[in-house]
């Protein structure tokens, strides 16, 4: 672990220690070998098996997050996405075959994949395991040596990655740096080959800043305000509870990809609402602030922004469901507000918890002008069974990804890239997109020395002219002259 003790501060020297020793060890070779690399994955996944129950009591600490929660969103997809790298490991690595142009007869042409080098992931405190280890594999699967540097807003996930971590990986070239604000800005002060951070929009800005000064490229996972939209003719009963669980059962509505607000018919509003409340009583009681399986506000900054949220004017009297609050626990009940004012803090900003406002328009092709007022959210929902109204949706919203008749489960897909657009974020990641977020395409054009295009050196004659544009058009004859008439 690195970071800071009782004695010590982790300052800029201190970063600058960290990231020579890990270049020293890239420089080695250490990190580019398959066994290397599957050895690391290895040892990740048997982090995971075996200390399932230390990070499940961490998000427990940090979040109030339900067991369920924990293994379903986070442990089994960190398990699914290290066994997928290992899996999958020789056939990304491999070098890809491409073909060769006849400008360039006779050659071979292929893609190598190339670590990028040493590597800062700077994760997130809403999903504190998955979102820092996901990176760090696809880290790890390029061939990098990396540093970790995990959300000190969940520090019982925080310590716990700090403590483990170099038990289980090669702590040469993987580090964890815990700390806040001037150890994060210790570590961006550093020249890194590549910057991975999750989190807001505000902070993204501050990394892509720091980035520039060394021209480091980035990925930028963000968020925004991800929009449902419902048609009147799904099946009511099932839709509510998948934008019930995606909605609160994603840790109480402090992620990402949570629908931020629905759009349906006014019409059909009614019906929706009334769904929505018996659902979420048949979820999480007549009590939801005694529910067990509701993740708690993350911190009492953050219960401030939600309840200032749902206390502006104008806002207070649309709550038709829910909305009672305990600070002392940071509590907030699920809560659904219809046709609350679009200049309202709750529809210009991200919400990131338990609020679900309900916007209605006359007929649903009214929401693509709502939705495309906004900044491009990271994900957008449909539910209909209309298929032209579904082909409209994907052809008029732009997200970073869109999901049919569910909510949040795209993620799940590890052949699907996962990322923002715009100002939800830059890049994408997971799977094979992981591998490709960490690595640089090499092209690599290999000739011998036979085919000599005579025609290709001065001095330059209208023959020689006549000869290389045929042979740029494609021209078979052209090819010929070129290789075998004498200049």
């Amino acid at each position: 672990m690195e970071g800071k003790t009782s004695n010590e501060v982790f300052n800029r020297e201190k970063a600058e220690a960290t990231v020579k020793e890990l270049r020293q060890s890239f420089r080695a070779g250490k990190t580019k070998t398959y066994e290397w690399r599957a050895a690391q994955l290895e040892g990740i996944a048997r982090l995971i098996k075996e200390k399932e129950s230390e990070i499940t009591q961490a998000l427990r600490s940090d979040l109030a997050k339900p067991e369920m929660e924990s293994y379903l969103h986070e442990i089994s997809l960190a398990k699914s996405a290290c066994l997928f790298a290992l899996k999958n490991l020789k056939k990304w690595m491999k070098p890809e075959k491409v073909p060769a142009a006849i400008t360039t007869f006779p050659s071979s042409a292929q893609i190598v994949s190339e670590p990028l080098g040493v590597v800062l992931v700077i994760s997130a405190w809403n999903y504190p395991f998955l979102l820092s280890i996901d990176p760090v594999i696809g880290a790890i699967v390029a061939g990098n040596a990396v540093v970790l540097k995990p959300s000190e807003i969940a520090p019982a996930t925080s310590e716990l990655f700090a403590k483990i971590l170099p038990e289980y990986v090669d702590s040469s070239c993987i580090k964890v740096v815990e700390g806040g604000v001037p150890e994060t800005t210790a570590l961006l002060e550093q020249k890194w080959d590549k910057i991975f951070y999750t989190g807001n929009g505000k902070v993204g800005r501050i990394v892509m800043a720091a980035a520039a000064k060394n021209l480091t490229p980035v990925s930028l996972e963000l968020g925004g305000k991800s929009p449902v939209l419902v048609d009147s003719d799904v099946n009511l009963k099932v839709a509510v509870k998948r934008i019930a669980v995606g909605k609160w059962g994603c840790n109480n509505g402090q992620a990402c990809i949570a629908p931020d607000y629905i759009i349906t018919t006014k019409s059909f509003a009614p019906q929706l609402v009334e769904a929505l409340k018996v659902t979420l009583e048949r979820f999480y009681g007549k009590n939801p602030l005694e529910s067990a399986d509701l993740s708690r506000i993350v911190n009492l900054n953050h219960f401030k922004h939600l309840t200032d949220m749902l206390d502006e004017e104008n806002v207070s009297d649309k709550i038709v469901c829910g909305g009672q609050t305990d600070e002392k626990q940071l509590k907030i009940a699920p809560t659904l507000l219809l046709d609350v004012p679009h200049d309202s803090l709750i529809m210009k900003n991200e919400i990131f918890g338990p609020l679900l406002p309900i916007v209605t328009v006359d007929k649903l092709e009214d929401s693509f002008e709502i939705i495309n007022s906004k900044s491009k959210p990271l994900a957008a929902y449909i539910f209909t069974k209309n298929k032209k109204l579904e082909q409209e949706f994907l052809s008029n919203v732009s997200a970073g990804g869109i999901l049919v008749n569910d909510v949040a489960l795209h993620l799940a897909n590890l052949y699907l890239p996962f990322g923002g657009v715009g100002e939800s974020g830059i890049g994408a990641y997971h799977g094979k997109f992981s591998f490709d977020a960490f690595s640089h395409k090499k092209a690599v054009l290999s000739r011998g020395f036979a085919g000599e295009a005579g025609a290709r050196y001065p001095p330059y004659t209208p023959e020689k002219q006549w000869i290389l544009k045929g042979l740029i058009n494609g021209s078979i004859v052209a090819l010929f002259l070129a290789l075998f008439k004498r200049f």
